[in-house]
């Protein structure tokens, strides 16, 4: 048994982030597993279309709605967290928001780094809206379609972090705890990644999976995926390393809790005007 605690401590140490490179062009798991979280959810999207009558949504459209929603989430990710976590090294160094190089001492290539998941859900919610309107759509179904399934693919948006070895956990004694050589010591941390990857992911989607046909005001699986993300996460949000540059916001709360907590209020108050204004499907 020691010498499996001995191979998952020191796991993080064994994992290239890369899957290869050439010269300076390099292909990460984590932008890998970007596309296989896009990939899973269009698949469920398509499968939920074709499976369920309430869906009158054709493929074109689902193929144009998810193009909006990458492109929304991938810039209000990078957006939010410039706002939300680095704001003043950006004011600095605002060449850096979008483009893949380093200024601040010399000129080296990065990759874009640091992407805030409140930005990205944002982001991804403005675009879709434009598109919605702009075709006039019906938005609460749109909202009840894809929500239901978002989490399955954020799962590897996770695991993609744990491959970069980045936002890893807080000190633990626990066996579980992993050696990260990105952390600032070689002391076990939760692998916080994990924890975020299973229960924001996995566990969340099984139950939005599970209730997606009970009857139940139409737009209700957004506020149900909003207030159920803002609640693990507010939880895991104890097990991990808050930013170094930031650290915590107000007593012991991250700024991820802070805005986990406002998602959760924004989740009840969205669904109690659903109930009021909303039929039940």
């Amino acid at each position: 048994m020691s010498e499996f605690w001995d191979w998952w401590q020191h796991l993080p140490q064994n994992i290239s982030p890369v899957l290869f490179e050439i010269g300076w062009f390099k292909v990460q798991y984590y932008g890998l597993s970007y596309i296989v979280a896009f990939a899973l959810t269009y698949i469920l999207v398509l499968y939920r279309i074709t499976h369920e009558e309430r869906f009158a949504f054709s493929k074109d459209q689902v193929n144009d709605i998810t193009t909006y929603a990458i492109l929304g989430l991938i810039i209000g990710a990078r957006l939010g967290y410039v706002l939300f976590y680095n704001l003043a090294y950006y004011l600095r160094h605002p060449l850096e928001i979008f483009l893949p190089f380093s200024f601040s001492n010399g000129f080296a290539f990065t990759g874009i780094s640091g992407m805030s998941y409140h930005g990205g859900l944002i982001g991804a919610l403005l675009a879709v809206t434009w598109y919605i309107r702009k075709n006039k759509l019906e938005f609460w179904d749109v909202m009840d379609l894809y929500f239901t399934v978002v989490p399955l693919g954020y799962t590897f948006g996770r695991l993609g972090n744990f491959m970069n070895g980045e936002l890893f956990g807080r000190i633990t004694t626990a066996p579980i705890g992993m050696v990260f050589p990105q952390a600032p010591n070689t002391a076990l941390r939760h692998p916080s990644q994990l924890y975020e990857a299973f229960f924001e992911g996995i566990f969340l989607f099984v139950i939005l999976w599970s209730i997606r046909k009970i009857k139940k005001p139409r737009g209700a699986m957004l506020a149900f995926y909003v207030i159920g993300y803002g609640t693990v996460r507010f939880f895991i949000e104890f097990f991990r390393q808050p930013d170094a540059h930031i650290g915590f916001i107000f007593l012991s709360f991250s700024m991820g809790q802070i805005l986990c907590a406002l998602m959760i209020l924004g989740g009840i108050g969205l669904y109690l005007y659903l109930r009021q204004t909303q039929q039940k499907v």
